[in-house]
């Protein structure tokens, strides 16, 4: 393919990243109203959480279902999935229909970027890949910034309902624009779906992320309920691994990780989608809450993640192209990101907009390094016929990663409110929900 005909198709892959980074990202300048709506401030991190549950159970399996029906079908399913979950979520009455729909919008999503890249896989040679999947980084890094963004300014204009509302015309627009450019042959190759595999990791990832989710709120941590949980998770994730090592055609090949670029990679995505996906969820709840910033403020104050993440993913990816070496960029993005994880947990009540910003930048640009860096390693690490389990395997241990971070900070924001509440704030012990209420509800309870 020439230049022009990638970019065509360019246009219509990207429009579906934009959609799942909005997916991902726009709730979070929401949360703070959404809980307070809802009165049910130990349950925030659920809405981020239980979309990226289904989104990373989902995720190994498009790639040897998009092998049997084709890439393009297969696409076209997410994007739809995913927009009527959207919808959705608009319509929720309570916490636990917002959750239960934002499972269903999950579902969607965990196609939509590991499709994209197993496409681009599929039509750029190795060494050119590079420059391409940094326009994805890019993508990605602007809606992780517009995302919070866009949520912020629609809840203060309208409604948080239309930070759902908002993903349908852009997922129509990426189905349309598919449907018209995206012209791949139809290569069928046989394969057997491992449904057993499937439902094993479902239930391993569950079972783990409700005891970092329940474990101290719920339940205290030597409790029944969460000791159950965490031998049921381990059991789970050994039946999980015995099932795909005996597998025929596992969604997770275990050989794989023979390969050490392989091991190495899914294990940094790992921590990347961790240390993101906390830093987009809680930042904003930090300038609401302590800093009494409305949500469209607090969207736009996170523009200095988007221009480190977006200047270092074209960057790096067109250098890459250039010299043909990438091993040096995951060491300087893990390196930054590192950094800039230290410096967010020196923030105080009285911390200044620019530190945080100049934090931003670094964390961005660390970000930026890594991310689809991995992916390009990843993919050239391993055999062809193994691309699409290669890639999916990337996205999948970034979006766990992502789930467990969420639910992890969750709980710990969560049980130090439940903690110093009451110390601080005499006769406000369960009003949590009002500090989370909005930021006209949030200063007047610190006060």
């Amino acid at each position: 393919m020439t230049h022009r005909q990638i970019m065509v198709v360019m246009s219509g892959l990207l429009l579906g990243v934009l959609l799942a980074a909005l997916d991902q990202t726009i709730v979070s300048t929401a949360l703070p109203q959404i809980v307070g709506d809802f009165n049910a401030l130990e349950h925030l991190s659920w809405v981020v959480t239980a979309y990226l549950l289904t989104s990373t159970a989902s995720t190994p399996l498009y790639g040897k279902i998009s092998d049997l029906y084709g890439r393009k079908p297969v696409f076209q399913f997410a994007i739809v999935s995913s927009c009527w979950g959207s919808m959705l979520c608009g319509l929720s009455q309570s916490m636990g229909q917002l959750t239960a729909f934002r499972v269903v919008q999950g579902l969607g999503a965990g196609g939509l970027m590991v499709m994209a890249i197993t496409i681009i896989g599929d039509i750029i040679p190795p060494r050119e890949r590079g420059r391409y999947q940094g326009y994805f980084g890019g993508v990605f890094g602007v809606a992780s910034v517009a995302g919070p963004l866009l949520g912020g300014y629609f809840t203060d204009q309208l409604t948080w309902r239309w930070i759902f509302y908002v993903n349908v015309p852009v997922g129509i627009a990426a189905l349309v624009v598919l449907s018209i450019v995206l012209k791949m042959p139809r290569t069928r190759r046989e394969h057997k779906i491992d449904y057993a595999g499937s439902v094993l990791l479902v239930a391993a990832v569950s079972s783990l992320l409700l005891v970092t989710v329940w474990g101290g709120q719920q339940y205290a941590w030597s409790s029944g309920p969460i000791l159950g949980l965490s031998a049921a998770g381990l059991l789970l994730t050994v039946a999980f691994l015995v099932r795909e090592h005996h597998a025929s055609e596992p969604i997770l090949p275990l050989d794989l990780f023979r390969n050490r670029v392989f091991g190495v990679g899914n294990g940094i995505g790992f921590i990347v989608g961790l240390t993101m996906f906390g830093a987009i969820v809680y930042i904003p709840v930090y300038l609401q809450v302590v800093k009494d910033r409305t949500p469209t403020a607090s969207g736009l104050l996170l523009l200095p993640l988007m221009v480190g993440v977006l200047f270092a993913s074209i960057g790096s990816g067109r250098i890459i192209s250039r010299i043909g070496k990438l091993k040096i960029f995951p060491i300087i993005g893990t390196t930054l990101t590192a950094i800039s994880m230290l410096m967010l947990s020196r923030l105080q009540v009285d911390s200044s907009i620019l530190y945080l910003a100049v934090t931003l930048v670094i964390l961005g640009l660390g970000l930026g390094c890594v991310m689809q860096v991995l992916i390009l390693a990843v993919q050239n690490a391993v055999d062809r016929k193994d691309m699409g389990a290669a890639t999916s395997s990337v996205a999948f241990f970034r979006t766990l990663g992502g789930a467990f971070g969420t639910a992890i900070f969750g709980a710990v924001l969560t049980a130090r409110l439940h903690y110093w509440e009451p110390k601080l704030l005499p006769g406000a012990a369960g009003k949590s929900g009002q500090l989370a209420g909005g930021a006209t509800g949030c200063s007047a309870t610190r006060r």
